[in-house]
């Protein structure tokens, strides 16, 4: 395993308890070259700027599948090596011990290249994506904007709702709530709100309460949610009572 960060360590955890045996761990200032010499697979667990890098102060070896974990590239950021691969998990990894355990939930990974790559989805219980090298953008796009900005979302949510005393904690388990039925009927049924209900007099009380640096997120936001909405599928119509028929 090259890069002994929170990726790195969470996978080296998740598959030492896995069954897979650890040969070492290497970091900036050690020597790579025979990284890949000796071992079935080398992971390079660094950032995605520094894998190809990286790869290349490895002598490459015939046997040994080396792999990334970088959601946004391909299999030639891994060039001079023979055996390729990549594997992407689609969970957080906050710290090794909490990483490893979600790494280990049966969750979803994005892999391409050598057929290693399933054995160690296979091996952590995961559940394996084929993402072929032309999609990984738009691919790690998704991935950023399910994850990442959704994290800088509550960080708007926890300075707006500061403005009415409320801690960010009470909306925790509402924005837990609508992810869980996005996952039970998908985006366009789970949308809640003004938006949703074609209430623009509400939308604009929100604006004027919000302090303009809040507005242009928030404004671009409702046009997303504007799009959704034009893209629900009708409602089916509902059933008269007996007594109006």
């Amino acid at each position: 395993m090259i890069g002994p960060g929170r990726a790195g360590r969470s996978l080296a955890i998740a598959l030492s308890n896995a069954g897979w045996g650890l040969a070492g761990m290497l970091g900036r200032h050690d020597d790579l070259r025979s990284a890949a010499h000796g071992v079935d697979a080398l992971v390079i667990a660094t950032p995605d700027g520094d894998v190809a890098a990286v790869s290349a102060a490895v002598d490459p070896s015939p046997t040994a599948v080396v792999l990334h974990l970088a959601g946004s590239l391909g299999l030639d950021a891994l060039a001079p090596h023979p055996r390729r691969a990549s594997v992407h998990p689609l969970v957080t990894l906050p710290e090794p011990e909490v990483g490893a355990v979600r790494l280990r939930a049966g969750g979803f990974f994005a892999v391409a290249g050598d057929p290693l790559a399933l054995d160690l989805v296979a091996a952590l219980g995961g559940q394996p994506l084929a993402v072929p090298d032309d999609a990984r953008a738009a691919y790690h796009a998704a991935a950023c904007l399910a994850a990442n900005h959704v994290v800088a979302l509550l960080g708007q949510v926890e300075r707006v709702a500061a403005q009415a005393g409320v801690p960010v904690a009470a909306f925790v388990e509402l924005a837990r709530g609508a992810v869980d039925d996005v996952a039970a009927v998908g985006p366009a049924r789970a949308l809640p709100g003004p938006v949703a209900r074609g209430d623009r007099a509400t939308i604009e009380r929100h604006r004027a309460v919000l302090d303009p640096a809040e507005r242009a997120a928030y404004d671009a936001l409702v046009e997303v949610a504007e799009r959704l909405v034009g893209g629900r599928p009708a409602e089916p119509p509902a059933e008269e009572p007996a007594a109006c028929r």
